[in-house]
C-alpha cells in the first residue's frame, strides 16, 4: 500500500472510532470542568504552602549559619 491509501485507511478508522464515542452532556461536562478547577486550585495552594515553609527554613538555615 502507498502512503496516500495507507493515509485514507487511517483516517477512515478515526472517523469511525469518533461516531462510537459517547460524548458528555452539558451538566457532566460543567460537572467535571468545576472539578478539575477546584483541583488545581488545591494544587495552587498546596504549592504555597510548601513553597512558603521552605523558604521560611532556608531564611532559619541562612541566618544561622
Amino acid at each position: 500500500m502507498n502512503f496516500f491509501a495507507k493515509t485514507k485507511e487511517y483516517l477512515a478508522g478515526v472517523a469511525a472510532e469518533g461516531r462510537r464515542v459517547t460524548w458528555p452532556g452539558r451538566r457532566e461536562l460543567w460537572e467535571s470542568t468545576l472539578v478539575v478547577i477546584s483541583f488545581i486550585f488545591i494544587l495552587a495552594v498546596t504549592t504555597l504552602v510548601c513553597d512558603k515553609v521552605i523558604e521560611g527554613f532556608i531564611k532559619i538555615v541562612h541566618i544561622g549559619a
